[in-house]
């Protein structure tokens, strides 16, 4: 029978380190973990309340800009010889229709002491208030005891919610009748629903009748009580509108404001402030799901980070070990130094070429690697500098014939447009760094896109009359500026011209056509080839750099890469058909020119 054999004590040592390590790292993950999750919490919390302080803001100042209107219409001698003495209605309700046009209010109505509507803005409108009576609403009842109430409810009549403000018509002693102005607060949640906000208010019994998320309207914020279900229903706030059966939205928020609550599954932190006077409450809600991934990758750094410097112990340690393994090793040589000497000769020289093999693999894949990234950026500047070369070159002869003719205009003239292809060339080289860093491109500013297109014709009609291809331009009348930067716009359309003039001339084909529209917010261009068109799987990689169906030496396949870049950041897009008499049609659409208007970001 074997004998179970025990671990030794060096083999101990290290297991109880690496679980002391082990345990070290685990408990500073979780403690990152919680320090990361605890500012997430404390940052969301800032948010949100500058959330709520500007929508509360919000809210006030529209409900501000109608607060006087109610007191002075009861003010108006017309109203008030109305409440008096009944009469002829007609002066009062053309009145009433006037404000409404002039202020923006949603409705203005007259009521008498017993809470009958006698006059209207909607008077003539199907739902009209007038002979209605409204006398169980509070806003009637507060305005009859105190000169003047505020309510939001539900219209019994309209069946849309409003917030009612009324003001009484002489005083509480003496009172003629009620002034109400109703207000319509959808703008606010259309407002919040649009920039993706779950904010809301509540009534003064929890019940959402404002928010940005259709799915929290007319829910409570928690349970309702018995006798806030019991005054809801007497003053008919919601209409038909069953609020007690509805799910709440969370629980009781905490006595700082704070609460969480669970929307479509997902945790969220929410916060509130009240309102006054009405007793309403502004909640807004965000996600926390943010806070857990940064919390989770803030621990996962700092595992990492640990285990590097874990690493970077071991290593130093083993580091450690070698060298005393080395200094025995060494002092055994030393004692058998004459039977080992050529051994020891020959293993020196083996490693001695083993490093030096090792340091040139090295410095080689370093240069490479540096030929490499040297290799991109020269295949893009000859491809960018190619066609104006091609251009300038032309022009340089034409000068050297004009001077054998002594015609100096013309040389002078021939060398001027060299020059500017070699101004040209420079500012393109320029852009070649925007386009490998990803910088922002220059400010926008309007370009004649006729100009440019015409500009970008002379820099390929050499080319074009090389492959006898003829360029034809139809543009379209009163075309706008459009948006962006003239040299990068002309270096894409160029790219275009080049590919749809090459394919024209493979096919046989001897004319490209460019068209151009617009519309009151975009400029189009059109590049129509008679080449033999664009087959699926060219489609599927036509804008991946240094792809080209070119022969060798013809492209380097960063053309449309390179057009594709210069439209996205000018907001633009390009777009490939079929032509219906074969060919390709290249749709290059631009955002028109607007002074006033900020740049749209890539």
């Amino acid at each position: 029978m074997q004998s179970r054999r025990l671990p030794d004590r060096g083999t101990i040592r290290w297991l109880a380190a690496a679980t002391v390590v082990g345990v070290a790292i685990i408990g500073l993950c979780v403690a990152s973990w919680l320090v990361a999750a605890e500012r997430g919490r404390v940052r969301l919390s800032s948010e949100l309340q500058d959330r709520l302080t500007v929508s509360l803001r919000s809210v006030q100042t529209e409900i501000e800009r109608f607060r006087y209107l109610p007191a002075v219409i009861s003010q108006d001698p017309r109203v008030t010889s109305l409440l008096a003495k009944p009469s002829d209605v007609a002066p009062v309700n053309a009145y009433l229709q006037n404000i409404r046009a002039m202020s923006g209010v949603d409705e203005v109505y007259v009521l008498d002491t017993t809470g009958l509507t006698l006059a209207a803005s909607n008077w003539n409108e199907p739902g009209s208030f007038v002979g209605n009576r409204y006398d169980f609403r509070p806003y009637f009842s507060d305005a009859m005891t105190t000169g003047e109430g505020r309510y939001y409810a539900v219209g019994v009549t309209t069946g849309k919610p409003g917030y009612f403000l009324s003001s009484i018509v002489g005083d509480v002693t003496r009172p003629l009748g009620v002034v109400v102005a109703k207000v319509d607060m959808a703008p606010l949640a259309e407002t919040w629903s649009r920039a993706g906000e779950l904010t809301a208010i509540a009534d003064s019994a929890g019940v959402v009748f404002l928010s940005g998320a259709s799915d929290w309207h007319y829910r409570p914020l928690y349970p309702l009580d018995e006798e806030a279900v019991a005054e809801i229903a007497a003053e008919q706030r919601y209409n038909a509108i069953e609020v007690a059966g509805r799910p709440p939205i969370g629980n009781r928020f905490g006595p700082e404001g704070a609460g969480q609550i669970i929307e479509n599954g997902q945790p969220m932190m929410a916060a509130q402030i009240a309102i006054e006077p009405d007793g309403w409450t502004l909640v807004s809600a965000l996600p926390m799901q943010r806070i857990n991934d940064e919390a989770q990758l803030t621990a996962g750094l700092v595992a990492l980070a640990s285990l590097l410097a874990l690493a970077v112990m071991l290593f130093v340690r083993q580091r450690g070990q070698m060298a005393r393994l080395r200094m025995r090793q060494n002092a055994e040589l030393e004692q058998r130094v004459v039977e080992r000497t050529a051994a020891l000769a020959h293993e020196v020289e083996v490693r001695a070429h083993a490093e030096t093999v090792l340091r040139e693999t090295q410095d080689s894949l370093i240069h490479a690697a540096r030929l490499a990234a040297l290799g991109r950026m020269s295949a893009a500047i000859v491809h960018e500098v190619s066609q104006p070369l091609s251009a300038l070159d032309s022009l340089v002869a034409a000068a050297g014939l004009h001077a054998q003719r002594s015609a100096p205009s013309e040389v002078q003239r021939t060398l001027a447009s060299a020059r500017a292809l070699l101004g040209r060339m420079q500012r393109m080289v320029k852009h070649l760094k925007t386009f490998s860093s990803r910088q922002d491109p220059a400010p926008f500013e309007p370009v004649d896109c006729k100009s440019v297109i015409e500009e970008a014709m002379a820099i390929v009609e050499p080319r074009a009359r090389e492959r006898s291809v003829r360029l034809t331009f139809s543009p379209g009348r009163g075309l706008p500026d459009i948006a962006g930067n003239s040299i990068r716009i002309e270096q894409a359309i160029v790219n275009l011209l080049t590919n749809a003039i090459d394919a024209t001339s493979l096919a046989g084909g001897d004319v490209v056509a460019i068209t151009t529209g617009h519309d009151e917010n975009s400029v189009v261009l059109r590049i129509i080839d008679r080449g033999a068109g664009i087959s699926d799987q060219v489609r599927q990689r036509m804008f991946d750099p240094f792809f080209t169906t070119k022969a060798t030496g013809e492209g380097l396949g960063l053309g449309l890469a390179i057009t594709q870049l210069i439209l996205e950041e000018g907001a633009g897009s390009l777009v490939f058909e079929a032509a219906p008499e074969g060919g390709t049609i290249a749709t290059v659409t631009l955002p028109a020119y607007v002074a006033d208007r900020a740049r749209v970001p890539a």
